[in-house]
């Protein structure tokens, strides 16, 4: 019998991020079951909202509202349930991200879309100032084109920055890439000196990290906590090499709030930057931050093929589709049932029913099992794409 996924959610859902038609905080997993009849492929968590993009390029989008995060007219200030992005119903969506509170896509073409929060241009747009020479709240509430002249192949959003990379392997960014005053603001793309061929990009909330072909890792922007990876708190207005991690070959990065991580092609997790409530997973007491890369020698032998940080908690998920996580617990983050605050991965059971006609008076180890295909941290929460496989396969 033929394989069947569905999304799964846990932690806070004060602001319906969680998409299961309350505003409920889940410690247990969960089945968002408005996305039952639709082939979702990727999802994305963001500090209050989620989105998730099915096979056919469908956007949808769920949680907070406030500020036009969902793509379409806010008539509610939360909405709990996934609703379609109608102004995107026409192009194919192959990618997305979301910000402070601003959001991101791309599609098939290579043409990015902006929409959300703008008021320090992170959407691509002038904001424009008041009498007082402050940034105007401008809102883009339908979601609209941005950088129109670049062929884009991954978005990344920070705290009140965009980072796009193009398909010649170029990063450009706009917005306010740091704290306010820090850097003056742009609303138009300007490119990132001293990368080429980049293969990955990922944004924290004021920090930006991007892989090369050749896996260098590089890393700019605030680093108050070391999430640079340099041996210091010094902030970098330009890339600066990662520290630490050139014997290894790296397959995929990530940044949170305030910490960054790394994986090998070993299933290998190095992480560094803030290590407050554990959420770089290496179980010490003092959670203290790490200014370089260090491996989570926690999940060794568990084969990580991804890690996604949240702003206080991680998620790594297994080859064989098991889930892990661990830093702030209270809210449900952690998906096992318990508030406890942590460094030491914790096993995320998938205690969820098998498909309709999957399952049968046998036990159910021997009818099939969920497995993880695809996490993705939030502020808060955490989604997941699971996929049952019977035991027949």
């Amino acid at each position: 019998m033929a394989a069947s996924t569905t999304v799964i959610a846990w932690g806070s859902g004060e602001d319906g991020q969680l998409g299961l038609g309350t505003n409920d905080e889940k410690e247990w997993v969960c089945v968002v079951e408005a996305l039952e009849p639709y082939a979702v492929r990727s999802v994305v968590s963001g500090s209050r909202n989620s989105l998730a993009i099915c096979d056919d390029g469908t956007l949808f989008t769920w949680g907070w509202n406030q500020r036009g995060t969902l793509g379409h007219p806010p008539e509610t200030k939360t909405e709990n349930i996934p609703s379609q992005v109608k102004a995107l119903a026409n192009v194919k969506i192959v990618q997305a991200a979301i910000g402070g509170w601003h959001c991101l896509a791309v599609d098939d073409q290579g043409r990015a879309y902006a929409w959300g929060g703008n008021e320090y241009g992170q959407c691509g747009e002038e904001p424009g100032k008041d009498e007082m020479e402050r940034p105007l709240r401008r809102d883009i509430v339908i979601p609209k084109r941005c950088a129109p002249k670049l062929v884009v192949r991954q978005v990344a959003a920070g705290g009140t920055h965009s980072v796009v990379l193009t398909r010649e392997g170029h990063v450009w960014s706009w917005g306010q890439p740091w704290p306010p005053g820090d850097i003056k603001q742009i609303s138009i793309p300007v490119r990132v000196q001293g990368l080429e061929n980049v293969r990955l990009i990922a944004v924290g909330a004021f920090h930006n990290l991007a892989l090369e072909e050749n896996g260098t890792l590089w890393a700019w922007g605030n680093n108050e906590y070391g999430q640079l990876g340099t041996g210091d708190t010094q902030p970098r207005s330009q890339p600066i090499p990662v520290q630490g991690l050139d014997s290894l070959t790296l397959v995929d990065i990530a940044a949170g709030g305030w910490h960054s991580t790394a994986l090998t092609d070993k299933g290998e997790v190095y992480g560094w930057g803030r290590g407050e409530h554990g959420r770089l997973g290496f179980g010490d007491n003092d959670k203290s931050s790490k200014m370089l890369p260090q491996k989570v020698n926690l999940l060794a032998g568990e084969d990580i093929i991804q890690v996604s940080c949240g702003g206080t908690h991680s998620v790594a998920l297994t080859r064989d589709g098991r889930i892990f996580s661990f830093g702030r617990g209270d809210h449900g983050r952690l998906g096992c049932g318990r508030k406890v605050t942590t460094g030491q991965p914790l096993d995320v059971p998938v205690k969820i029913p098998p498909p309709e006609g999957q399952f049968n008076d046998a036990a159910e180890d021997d009818d099939g099992k969920w497995v993880a295909k695809v996490v993705a941290c939030g502020g808060r929460h955490t989604l997941a794409i699971v996929e049952w496989k019977s035991a027949a396969i």
